[in-house]
């Protein structure tokens, strides 16, 4: 597994992943753990210092995942905004925790479940809450 890529999270989503964190059941705690390993290696700022180019949560993300070759478009959202949201990804699942504050063009090679990895590329971010202003969504 090559280096992770530096990431900056939201102080208010870091706040909101750590509580999904410490809610964590048994079938979650695979995806828990890595997600907790990032915040810990993250930088957290203040909504308004987030640059337009890092993924949030609720930003629509536009990656490959490298492995297969395959450019996928989704909306990284927590699980209870999942059923809401047409093209969304939970970020409790194992690719959603992967995507948390990487910038354009970052790779990051990301653990499954069962022992595999995968690779994904971020190419574009579609939108993003903090470049509309909306620092508390």
């Amino acid at each position: 597994m090559s280096p992770r890529p530096p990431i900056l999270i939201n102080r208010l989503d870091a706040d909101r992943l750590q509580r999904l964190i410490d809610q964590a059941d048994d079938k979650d705690r695979f995806v828990a753990d890595c997600l907790e390993e990032e915040l810990e290696r993250g930088e957290v700022v203040d909504p308004e210092d987030i640059p337009d180019d890092v993924v949030s949560m609720n930003s629509q993300v536009q990656f490959t995942d490298l492995n297969r070759n395959r450019q996928i478009i989704r909306t990284l959202v927590y699980p209870h905004a999942l059923a809401q949201t047409e093209d969304g990804i939970s970020v409790m699942a194992p690719i959603g925790a992967g995507l948390i504050g990487l910038r354009i063009g970052d790779v990051i090679d990301w653990p499954l479940p069962g022992g595999g990895e995968t690779k994904l590329r971020i190419d574009a971010i579609l939108w993003q809450p903090e470049r509309e202003g909306q620092f508390h969504r």
